[in-house]
């Protein structure tokens, strides 16, 4: 059976780095570690890698964030996938920095592109990890924000909680989602120099 990994963030240079993408550098980790890349097709960079003998596709789409539901939706019909064979990946404000919370399906929790997700597939049991970006910005720059890089003291750290995050996602495919939320839904510290 195929799994279908979804990266959330937006496509372009001046993106690459903000808080919005970490959907995209989690992907972008798994890709590397299976030797692989991204081609550009339908709604998405695309790539294919195998887990422990199971087939997965890690999307990444080109649809802009607020309309991630557009490649979700097709890419999941298209290869016949199962919403509990789907896992997205997404920053949270509503999480402090680092924190990483995974969740059978629920609330978009005011996230536009799993709004979009949930809106394009009617509905929102499915898989889902959320990575704190804290929410330390002024009343009303909630946009500029997300749409801002790391602090040089967090991408110091982010190297440590994408590893994470993608130990987490292959946990999810090799153990199922209950196991991989009671063994990653802990709050680690990285190891200090």
């Amino acid at each position: 059976m195929k799994y279908l990994i979804i990266g959330l963030g937006n496509v372009g240079k001046e993106y690459e780095l903000t808080r919005h993408n970490i959907g995209f550098r989690v992907l972008d980790a798994l890709a590397l570690a299976s030797n692989t890349f991204f081609t550009l097709e339908r709604f998405a960079l695309k790539s294919q890698i195998k887990y422990k003998g199971k087939p997965i596709i890690l999307i990444k789409p080109t649809t802009y964030m607020n309309l991630s539901g557009k490649a979700v939706k097709y890419w999941l019909t298209k290869e016949n996938i199962p919403l509990n064979h789907v896992f997205v990946v997404v920053d949270d404000i509503a999480l402090p920095f680092g924190t990483i919370r995974i969740r059978q399906g629920g609330s978009n929790g005011g996230h536009n592109g799993l709004a979009n997700i949930d809106e394009a597939l009617g509905s929102n049991a499915y898989p889902r990890m959320r990575f704190g970006i804290g929410n330390n910005f002024p009343k009303g720059k909630q946009a500029d924000y997300v749409l801002s890089p790391f602090t040089l003291e967090e991408e110091k750290l982010l190297p440590f909680y994408i590893d994470r995050m993608k130990n987490a996602i292959q946990f999810f495919i090799s153990d199922g989602i209950q196991n991989c939320m009671n063994e990653f839904n802990k709050t680690l510290v990285p190891p200090t120099e």
